[in-house]
């Protein structure tokens, strides 16, 4: 049953890595500096990072042992969830941009394409 549950975990983590990197797209798309990094190959493990506005950073960890978020503003942190609640908030952010149809009125500048760092 162990073994079930830590192959379905693995699962979920890789689906969420590929969510986030999406999402980091979907940001840059619509003129919001965002990244999303990951290490290695085998997708276990990210960094989610948005810039909403000046001074405003949103940074979302996933990996095997556990997910955070965190909100900062001016360099000082606001919320820092873990969890379901840090993925319920991942949903609200995911909500902001689906639907929204205007990009941000700030002058941020475009980051490149979500990439992945290899192991050393």
């Amino acid at each position: 049953m162990f073994t079930r549950l830590a192959q379905q975990h693995r699962r979920f983590v890789q689906d969420l890595v590929m969510t986030l990197q999406a999402l980091a797209i979907a940001f840059e798309n619509q003129g919001y500096l965002a990244s999303c990094y990951t290490c290695g190959g085998e997708m276990n493990s990210a960094s989610f990072m948005v810039s909403l506005k000046d001074e405003h950073l949103i940074r979302f960890l996933v990996s095997d042992y556990g997910i955070t978020w965190t909100e900062m503003r001016d360099d000082r942190e606001l919320m820092k969830l873990e969890g379901a609640e840090a993925i319920n908030q991942l949903q609200d952010l995911a909500d902001l941009i689906k639907y929204q149809t205007q990009p941000p009125k700030s002058k941020e500048v475009k980051s490149e394409k979500p990439q992945t760092l290899q192991s050393v």
